[in-house]
């Protein structure tokens, strides 16, 4: 099985390349939002490390957000319960699709988390600083703060490009993007 983790900046439209490989796809982003709505034990872990923030029977985004805002330390917390978590579904992702030629992995802290493997193939998804803030203030939570205080647990973009085997200029035109990702996936193929 060959994994491709695709990397980039928050918003350079990680996850619509990803589904262009048309292969099983592990998206982070979705599962932290299953675990959110349904891990009562993640839920308990988060209640007790951020008591004043959880206020109902379950995980709010809206006050997750707002602990993220009010403090990086939080962001810590939060992160420490929660990756070990994606973490184990991921492995269950890969065991489940062990059979696949290509699995896809999008999880914007990949190489943070040092989930890389020798023989991974890194694709770096680079777009225009305009063009980025144009959709993520789209976002429905979009806020500048917010995406400040995430950008604290990221290694520099120049790094993870440097690192990355094939860079993808997302112009967010999905012609282009879907020839890219052909090109790519072909050359992959046929290494």
């Amino acid at each position: 099985m060959i994994r491709i983790a695709i990397l980039g900046d928050i918003g350079a439209g990680k996850s619509f390349v990803s589904k262009q490989f048309n292969c099983p796809v592990f998206n982070a982003d979705k599962e932290v939002a299953e675990i959110y709505k349904n891990d009562r034990s993640c839920y308990k872990k988060i209640k007790k490390a951020l008591p004043k923030y959880i206020i109902s029977d379950h995980l709010d985004k809206k006050f997750l957000l707002k602990a993220v805002l009010d403090s990086k330390n939080n962001l810590k917390k939060i992160s420490k319960i929660v990756h070990p978590i994606v973490r184990t579904k991921m492995n269950k992702f890969l065991i489940k699709n062990s059979s696949k030629k290509l699995v896809v992995l999008d999880i914007p802290l990949y190489l943070e988390n040092k989930l890389n493997k020798k023989g991974d193939v890194l694709i770096f998804v680079e777009a225009k600083r305009k063009d980025i803030q144009k959709r993520l203030k789209k976002r429905e939570y979009f806020n500048e703060k917010l995406n400040r205080n995430l950008k604290t647990l990221q290694l520099p973009l120049t790094k993870k490009k440097k690192l990355s085997n094939f860079v993808i200029k997302n112009t967010f035109n999905a012609t282009k993007i879907k020839n890219d990702v052909k090109n790519i996936k072909t050359e992959i193929l046929n290494i």
